[in-house]
């Protein structure tokens, strides 16, 4: 059983998890969603698509112009309460690999902290079980902050995912973080060139094996688009590809741009597994 927030889902669920970038210079929609109204509406259609979780990003995670705590949580403490506000039953993450920010996001209202920098700040893990909130435990290879990897090597890149991930999750859960509140993350591209992110999806059933739920963000990703070619507009089909490979391997959260996409994928999957029965099962019985 995953619980976040308000919310629990089935070991099987497949859950979806929303992006919504409170930034101007993101990689996918280019600030799209960086004033409060954009963002709301993003957030109003992604809920009525089928996404359970909300992940607010203060900063991009690629290189780029500075931004300070204080102006991270400018940006996402407000909104988080807002969203908090209008959707009581939305899960609300926060991508954030600061502990001060944790904090305040978690004053606001947030229900998980999505860590996708490996514990780089380790009072962070401290922080969700102060307000006992979710954390999601990411392998970036030591990277740090908004660097990309460069000339990076691994004996064996998952199992070097395990040992961190899951050495991050047990330390969490030592600190006081709900046990059934923690999610691991291999952190495709984070630390890793195309070929590891393509092993570390390729063995996601050994994440999957350690009994923590698992959460894969792959949408629109670099290691999607080298594999293909294709530049970021054009990555959907690869994205929804590796979203299915995914799922039949035991992922359960999704971290994603496009909803109603995944959301098909998720419950097609998910009905070929036998965990979801077809919605509508006409054919051959009239």
């Amino acid at each position: 059983m995953l619980r976040l927030g308000r919310r629990e889902f089935d070991a099987h669920e497949p859950v979806i998890m929303a992006i919504v970038n409170r930034t101007p210079d993101s990689f996918y929609d280019q600030g799209s969603t960086f004033r409060d109204e954009p963002a709301l509406a993003r957030v109003e259609q992604a809920v009525a698509e089928g996404a359970a979780i909300i992940d607010v990003g203060g900063v991009k995670a690629g290189p780029g112009d500075q931004v300070t705590a204080e102006e991270e949580a400018r940006r996402t403490v407000g909104f988080v309460a807002e969203v908090r506000r209008r959707f009581p039953d939305v899960v609300i993450s926060v991508d954030t690999w600061r502990a001060d920010v944790g904090e305040a996001v978690c004053e606001a209202g947030a229900d998980l902290l999505n860590d996708a920098w490996g514990g780089v700040d380790p009072r962070l893990a401290e922080v969700a079980a102060r307000y006992g909130t979710g954390l999601v435990c990411t392998h970036a290879g030591g990277a740090e902050p908004r660097t990309r990897p460069h000339r990076v090597t691994y004996d064996d890149v998952m199992a070097d995912i395990l040992r961190v991930t899951v050495g991050l999750a047990e330390r969490a859960v030592a600190l006081g973080v709900p046990r059934e509140s923690v999610i691991i993350d291999p952190g495709h591209d984070f630390g890793k060139n195309t070929r590891h992110s393509l092993e570390a999806t390729r063995r996601l059933g050994e994440m999957v094996a350690t009994g923590w739920p698992v959460l894969v963000s792959l949408s629109n990703k670099d290691f999607v688009g080298e594999t293909l070619d294709k530049p970021v507009k054009e990555r959907l089909v690869g994205t929804l590809a590796t979203t299915a490979v995914s799922a039949w391997l035991g992922a359960q959260v999704y971290r994603v741009h496009e909803v109603a996409e995944t959301r098909q994928v998720l419950d097609m999957v998910a009905s070929i597994a036998g965990h979801r029965p077809p919605a509508v099962a006409r054919r051959g019985l009239a």
